[in-house]
């Protein structure tokens, strides 16, 4: 009987044993690495969606626990004809994020580019009246949130409305509805889910006349009553050490903080090339050359321990104002798949995500990932 006795101990000390090595062999991930900062996000595309990117769908389950849609959301995606709305592939996004547990984001309900056609206009071609385009904003907006309604974490209701220079962009919401046009999206939006939480979202956020303008906006949508939980701090970061400018960046998450609103750093990507513009002005296009596009068929050496070190340092950036960041979102998982490659110059080859081309991690992320406490 004893014998017996020490028989079963040994098999129990054994598939302890056995337990503990799996999960020691469990690979380490960039949420794990995060986890007690924020949330790690990844911007997710159509092919990833519909099957079409296998690996893509193997990083992002594994390393992320936050998820926007790269396209599939946008106003000419998803509600093409005034009255037709295309559901298959926001469907398919927010499903993905439900089975994989994820933190589901919803991006974006109001934008100017990549605008259904239709929207802003009559019949005869000219911009539609006030109460039109109340009309039709508010369709839209309740249409989506309320297919989606207690399914989405949150959403960017309103997307890059404010010029570098702090001025209001002339958009067809604007030139219709005047500034208007914003808390009346915020309160739309409201309306269809109350538990959804409600951001603002724009790029070039460290420039002083920008975050002025975006802490006023706040304010007011919080005097008026209305519900604003974030601001999405895009950050399309250039090779350059001043694009951006890290002390005017601290500035705005400071500032901005002390609205009270959560911060998120929406669409993070690092330029490997060398300078064109700052932001992320869609419309914006310049001349293919050599210069400009120097790594046509991979990074230099050189080039690639630089990026490594300038990523690993917008992180420490990162890390260093946990406190104050509730998620940070990677436009994207690996290089093959960034807007990037082509903007602002088509055809041009950049290296701006954690992952490279052929879906491996990077040096500066497998160091934070293996010094992280366990």
């Amino acid at each position: 009987m004893k014998r017996h006795f020490f028989f079963y101990l040994f098999i129990a000390a054994l598939a302890v044993s056995c337990s503990s090595n799996k999960q020691e062999q469990a690979p380490a991930t960039m949420k794990d690495a995060f986890k007690d900062d924020f949330l790690i996000g990844a911007a997710i595309n159509v092919p990833l969606l519909m099957g079409e990117d296998p690996k893509a769908d193997s990083i992002v389950a594994l390393h992320f626990n936050s998820i926007v849609p790269e396209n599939c959301m946008k106003s000419m995606e998803i509600h093409p004809e005034k009255d037709r709305y295309f559901w298959d592939e926001a469907d398919a996004y927010v499903k993905y994020g439900q089975d994989h547990d994820m933190a589901i984001i919803g991006h974006c309900l109001v934008w100017h580019a990549q605008l259904s056609p239709w929207f802003p206009y009559d019949e005869e071609g000219n911009y539609v009246d006030k109460e039109e385009m109340k009309a039709r904003m508010k369709d839209h907006i309740q249409t989506v949130v309320g297919r989606y309604k207690g399914k989405i974490k949150g959403w960017d209701v309103v997307n890059e409305c404010i010029e570098d220079d702090g001025s209001w962009r002339h958009t067809p919401f604007y030139d219709i509805l005047g500034e208007e046009f914003l808390p009346l999206a915020f309160e739309y939006a409201h309306e269809a889910d109350p538990d959804a939480e409600l951001y603002l979202n724009d790029y070039s956020m460290f420039k002083a006349p920008k975050r002025e303008k975006y802490i006023e906006i706040i304010n007011d949508l919080k005097n008026r009553g209305l519900r604003i939980d974030g601001m999405g701090l895009q950050s399309h970061i250039g090779y350059e050490a001043d694009d951006p400018d890290f002390s005017e960046y601290q500035k705005t998450i400071d500032a901005l903080s002390e609205t009270g609103v959560k911060l998120m750093i929406t669409e993070l990507d690092i330029s490997a090339l060398p300078f064109v513009m700052q932001g992320a002005n869609t419309d914006a296009n310049f001349e293919l050359t050599e210069e400009l596009n120097p790594f046509p068929d991979g990074l230099s050496e050189e080039r690639e321990k630089e990026w490594n070190k300038r990523a690993a340092d917008v992180m420490a950036f990162y890390r260093k104002n946990a406190d104050k960041i509730d998620r940070v979102t990677w436009w994207g998982t690996h290089d093959g798949m960034s807007w990037r490659n082509d903007w602002p110059i088509n055809g041009r080859t950049d290296y701006p995500l954690p992952f490279d081309r052929d879906y491996n991690l990077k040096p500066f992320m497998k160091d934070i990932i293996e010094t992280a406490e366990p």
